[in-house]
């Protein structure tokens, strides 16, 4: 093979897996909208963009799926620039009129408030994110948004699950879904089944042009960090026990853990109803194949083996 066709093997190649990784992530953030009902008829939805690979994604696949969903929605992309030094103001404003949203920049000075009110070497990310929330509510109000979209996506989720029992004796994660603790505004996170690592390979077939988070990112060993590189570890070690624990979040089965304010463990008697999920004899012990490339949890499911029911797991479903 010459040399010039070997160039071209590979080009097309390359764009065969952006295409294919493109649509995955776009049928990711579409099960997401319609799974948890993030998105309906009439919606502002403000687009939090800070300049890193997971917003500029959501925005962009938003964008994509705003131009064939059934319904209408308005979008806005909003960036708080929040005065940190160095920071390129001219970067999202070129970047957002390339792509014909409308936009905002709001200037907010919470680096200097940050660097005064936290001690030298404390980590900043708890007083910063309070700060950036109050003011995109605020901004919100002001533009008339009905979602607020966030660029969390499933590895933050699940970094949240393990830093909330490490280090807060909580099991809780981050909801795809929520509303703020005033009740007035409604947020979202459309990249709740997206992996970081395709957002990573995304952010680079785009070439988005990002921007670095010099507060926060720079600091070392945050405990977040730690948890990321252990999942991260988990993910190349153990293939698919990523995708395990992910769906663990969305299977929750409150009459096998002990919190009494979830189940009535007080009021349980013999005789009554068998839980849904729970215990009807013995825990099956399944070994679930992770999701490949482009497979719904459906699919997935489908490829169940039961080590303990010899029939189609689709005929011990019930069809």
């Amino acid at each position: 093979m010459s040399d010039t066709a070997l160039i071209d093997d590979k080009a097309k190649k390359a764009e065969f897996e952006a295409s294919k990784l493109a649509k995955r992530l776009r049928h990711h953030v579409g099960d997401a909208i319609n799974d948890f009902n993030m998105i309906e008829q009439g919606d502002r939805v403000m687009v939090c963009l800070s300049g890193g690979k997971d917003s500029y994604a959501m925005l962009d696949i938003l964008l994509g799926l705003q131009k064939s969903a059934p319904i209408d929605f308005s979008i806005v992309a909003v960036n708080l620039d929040q005065k940190q030094p160095g920071f390129p103001e001219h970067v999202l404003p070129e970047y957002l009129a390339s792509v014909g949203v409308e936009y905002r920049i709001v200037e907010e000075d919470t680096y200097s408030i940050v660097k005064r009110v936290v001690p030298e070497g404390k980590t900043t990310c708890g007083l910063c994110s309070r700060l950036r929330r109050g003011i995109l509510y605020r901004v919100a109000d002001e533009l008339g948004a009905t979602k607020i979209a966030l660029g969390h996506h499933r590895d933050d989720i699940l970094h949240t699950l393990f830093l909330n029992m490490f280090f807060g004796g909580k099991l809780k994660a981050m909801p795809p879904k929520l509303v703020s603790d005033d009740g007035k505004h409604m947020v979202i996170r459309p990249l709740a089944y997206c992996r970081e690592k395709d957002l990573e390979r995304y952010a680079k077939v785009k070439a988005f042009p990002i921007i670095p988070c010099n507060l926060c990112g720079s600091q070392p060993n945050l405990q977040r960090q730690v948890v990321k590189d252990m999942v991260n570890d988990w993910d190349k070690r153990f293939p698919g026990r990523v995708e395990s624990m992910f769906r663990a979040v969305q299977n929750v089965v409150p009459s096998h853990l002990a919190d009494p304010r979830a189940f009535d463990f007080v009021n349980l008697k013999t005789g009554a109803v068998p839980e849904a999920g729970g215990d009807t004899a013995f825990d099956k012990e399944e070994f679930r194949e992770p999701a490949t490339d482009g497979e719904t949890s459906a699919e997935a499911l489908r490829r169940t083996i039961s080590i303990l029911d010899s029939r189609p797991k689709g005929e011990a479903c019930g069809g």
